[in-house]
């Protein structure tokens, strides 16, 4: 289920390409050639999503909403204008929707049907997000797929899976860890993980706290 269970399939000896690698050249080759896209913005695009955005930008929300209540509430209310607060909007990311862990339930996000993600605060989804396994499992079973990725929820806790669609993105503001009320901002986005902010992982810990 992890990405890092297969190690080989990153192991791609000199420069051999993986089938879905070659098609992905062949198609940016032909769209570039017909003129229909400009091969330094196809790279910018990448960029954008792969490293200058990854799940940074959801975990500055995440942080601003553990520190400030009144962005909380504006987030609670209307997800789509509180991130756009930020500068953090556009494909992916139109309509989103907030859903907050508390002590009574724990909220996991799947998309069902395809592989809806908020590209916008996620950046790229990982693997395992778009897999049958997981799509299907999360639903049925959340609990255990929840264990699969190391996070036991109290048998007392709630769990609720939200279903992502083509109109509905949705991000979880994990609970903030004990042991941050003297950090700022900047430091709490340091503790926000993409998984706390799918649902299949916690926020990680300030050094020397315990759960």
């Amino acid at each position: 289920m992890h990405d890092h269970d297969h190690p080989h399939d990153h192991d791609h000896q000199g420069s051999e390409l993986s089938p879905i690698e070659a098609r992905v050249r062949a198609l940016e080759s032909i769209l570039v050639e017909k003129g229909y896209v400009d091969p330094a913005a196809l790279d910018a695009i990448i960029d954008t999503y792969e490293t200058k955005i990854g799940p940074r930008n959801g975990a500055r929300v995440v942080a601003r909403a553990w520190s400030d209540p009144a962005y909380a509430q504006r987030l609670r209310a209307d997800a789509t204008a509180a991130i756009a607060e930020f500068g953090f909007s556009g494909r992916q990311g139109e309509h989103m929707v907030a859903v907050f862990n508390d002590r009574d339930t724990h909220h996991m996000v799947v998309c069902t049907l395809c592989s809806c993600y908020p590209w916008p605060v996620l950046g790229l989804p990982p693997v395992w997000y778009k897999s049958a396994p997981y799509r299907s499992r999360v639903v049925i079973d959340p609990r255990s797929v929840l264990a699969d990725f190391g996070v036991h929820v109290p048998a007392g806790k709630k769990i609720r899976v939200w279903d992502s669609t083509a109109e509905v993105r949705y991000l979880v503001i994990p609970e903030r860890p004990a042991g941050t009320e003297g950090l700022g901002e900047e430091q709490l986005a340091v503790l926000v993980t993409r998984d706390s902010m799918i649902g299949t992982g916690l926020p990680l810990l300030p050094e020397g706290a315990s759960r």
